[in-house]
């Protein structure tokens, strides 16, 4: 191994390439287990309009603010599809990052408003898991997302049902994670 003197004692130290975070396989999922996905997330009304046009919601609660203080909310609320999408996003990290597909999105439930402002943080349990009929290289997973914000409200939830690869099918190394392509940065040569 390729040896460096640190600059903070003048030792030497040994330099690896290790991999990092691939995310869950099939395999790695239990039912019963809860991961909470680190990072929360701070709604900005940016994310409100943007979202809001691309998506072309007409619904002026969303974009008028002279409309919706005349509501019962008093101010725009955060449009119900852009917290899907954010606490989906949120859940990639633990649930989907070696997914093939997204099955699908059921039960979905908005339980309270989302406002500008507003630092949502998520969490999915795992409900059911089971091998594909049709595909051995994968398996199916459901979990259950949920979606908190800071002062502890559930504002959402579904079950989402992706189909992730299995460990024995995947082929990432250190030298080489997912969506990268052979040869790109330090190579295991590099440190020899």
């Amino acid at each position: 191994m390729a040896r460096d003197s640190d600059a903070h004692d003048g030792e030497e130290t040994d330099r690896r390439l290790v991999g990092g975070w691939e995310g869950r396989y099939y395999e790695d999922f239990a039912v019963g287990d809860v991961y909470k996905h680190p990072y929360g997330r701070t709604v900005t009304e940016t994310d409100n309009v943007w979202f809001t046009n691309l998506s072309m919601n007409l619904n002026p609660m969303h974009f008028n603010e002279a409309y919706a203080a005349e509501t019962e909310f008093g101010e725009r609320l955060v449009d119900g599809t852009f917290v899907i999408a954010l606490a989906v996003g949120m859940s990639v990290i633990d649930v989907s990052a070696n997914a093939t597909a997204n099955l699908g999105y059921d039960k979905i439930r908005h339980h309270a408003p989302v406002f500008h402002g507003d630092t949502l943080f998520a969490e999915s349990e795992v409900i059911a898991k089971r091998e594909s009929s049709s595909r051995d290289h994968v398996g199916i997973v459901t979990t259950e997302l949920r979606t908190y914000n800071q002062d502890d409200e559930l504002v959402l939830s579904l079950e989402r049902t992706p189909m992730v690869l299995k460990r024995s099918h995947a082929q990432p190394s250190a030298a080489q994670p997912t969506g990268w392509p052979e040869g790109i940065g330090t190579q295991p040569e590099d440190l020899e």
